[in-house]
């Protein structure tokens, strides 16, 4: 029979607080730990906030439209959101937020954006790609800069791509980063472009964005290896199924051509955050026996993160997709996979390299390119805090191989104390949680710094201990 620990509901309250008042460290407890339960379970359906890959996409297309458009479900709790709306009213959208976060109404400048004005995007690599490519639509110049480590993500092949159609970018500092400004004017003339291999998929979804409205369109040639193609997918399904606007895709995704003529307002409900429901399917796929549902997932969503319980699947977790929703199950025993390729959803990365440290055998994920350039270098960053549970995590340009400790990881009531940094990374914040439900002593610092993407996480993570209860 459970016995609960007496202070259950206190931790908690704890998880639940704001973020800017969670102890920092954050301590984690076990399932055991906290249930009294050598063998714990649970049962639970959570949704997390919607995406922001899709947000960001759905806020910018409507701020481009042609009248009043309505956003269901938006990421509007979240610092790269309020970033993005931040930026959009500022550029002269009007935009009007629901009280409770339910919609937005935005009301759309038909391509005709404010000039002369300054964007401070923090850390919003989003934002910042595709407000890059908006602000050539602007009348008049336009600043955009960012944090330290904004400064140091790469935009140099946007910026040469902008100037190639004809755009005017003064780079402020060091060349291919922010600070930049844009001397917009109104439109480009568009036309027909070659793209190699890029760093990022957001500089083709940016072009391919704002591209309505350039006087010719613009027919996009991609050459070499296309980076992300899931995140190009995404921008043309949204530009084509939900605004309206003519984007024809060739067969081989290699060719994308955009007619010109703008396009109308649109009514439309963003989809759960994919990404931020791995987390909830990892921690389902820790605990065997374990079930977690996420409601609104389903195997056609056009974030590809959505095929994630397709990967935990191989590692032998029983999973579903019906009523709507992606369900997990926790595998009797985790198997390593001789290659996960996860270049179409490299931001799963950190989440399976967690649950990896769990499974009987090496896990090698492949296909993580565009990782050394996010928040922070992924790669390095989460070889560098599995190695403090013992794992011994090999990393290759695009790859890493993590190899649990012989035995597996200790998480005896008496192991070692481990602080896990973050990075001010959301999602290493997110990912290494997962180990703290199973190992004891875990401490995650900046726990707050989830506020990028996932306000909700720790008070997620408490329902999750509450099903286990």
């Amino acid at each position: 029979m459970r016995e609960p620990m007496s202070d259950a509901s206190v931790y908690l309250e704890t998880l639940r607080k704001p973020l800017n008042k969670l102890p920092d460290p954050l301590p984690l407890r076990t399932l055991a730990e906290l249930t009294g339960d050598s063998a714990p379970r649970f049962k639970c359906a959570i949704m997390p906030p919607g995406s922001k890959s899709l947000s960001n996409r759905a806020l910018l297309i409507a701020a481009l439209a042609e009248g009043d458009s309505l956003i269901k479900r938006p990421l509007l709790d979240a610092d790269d959101a309020k970033r993005m709306l931040g930026a959009l009213r500022t550029l002269g959208v009007g935009i009007e937020a629901h009280p409770k976060g339910d919609f937005v109404v935005v009301r759309g400048v038909g391509g005709e954006l404010r000039g002369g004005c300054e964007l401070f995007l923090n850390n919003a690599g989003t934002a910042t790609r595709f407000l890059t490519a908006a602000a050539v639509l602007s009348h008049g110049p336009v600043e955009i800069d960012g944090n330290e480590r904004m400064r140091e993500r790469p935009l140099g092949e946007l910026i040469g791509l902008l100037r190639e159609l004809g755009a005017e970018i003064e780079e402020l500092g060091e060349p291919g980063f922010v600070p930049i400004r844009i001397e917009g004017r109104g439109t480009l003339r568009g036309g027909e472009i070659v793209i190699p291999t890029t760093q990022s998929s957001q500089f083709i979804s940016a072009l391919v964005m704002v591209a309505p409205w350039f006087e010719e369109g613009l027919t996009i040639h991609l050459e070499g290896e296309i980076t992300s193609g899931s995140y190009i997918d995404m921008t043309t399904g949204l530009l084509t199924g939900v605004a309206g606007a003519e984007v024809f895709v060739s067969e081989d995704g290699r060719t994308i051509e955009i007619a010109p003529g703008g396009y109308g307002c649109f009514e439309y409900e963003v989809e759960p955050d994919a990404s931020g429901a791995t987390y909830l399917w990892g921690a389902a796929a820790l605990f065997p026996g374990s079930l977690c549902r996420v409601p609104g997932m389903h195997f056609t969503a056009l974030q590809h993160d959505a095929r994630f319980p397709m990967v935990l699947r191989r590692m032998g977790c029983p999973i579903e997709y019906s009523g709507g929703s992606g369900n997990v199950t926790g595998a009797k025993a985790l198997e390593g996979l001789d290659e996960a390729d996860l270049s179409q959803m490299p931001d799963t990365a950190m989440t399976l390299a967690a649950v990896a440290a769990f499974a009987e055998g090496p896990t090698r994920i492949t296909g993580l390119r565009t990782l050394r350039v996010k928040e922070t270098d992924r790669i390095e960053a989460i070889a560098t805090e599995l190695a403090k549970i013992g794992c011994r995590v090999d990393t290759e340009a695009d790859e890493l191989t993590v190899t649990p400790p012989e035995g597996g990881v200790n998480c005896s009531a008496g192991c070692e104390a481990v602080t896990f940094d973050t990075y001010d990374d959301h999602r290493m914040a997110m990912s290494l949680a997962l180990v703290g439900l199973r190992r004891p002593n875990v401490f995650i610092n900046d726990p707050g710094c989830v506020n990028k993407t996932y306000a909700g996480f720790w008070a997620d993570l408490a329902s999750i201990y509450e099903a286990a209860l």
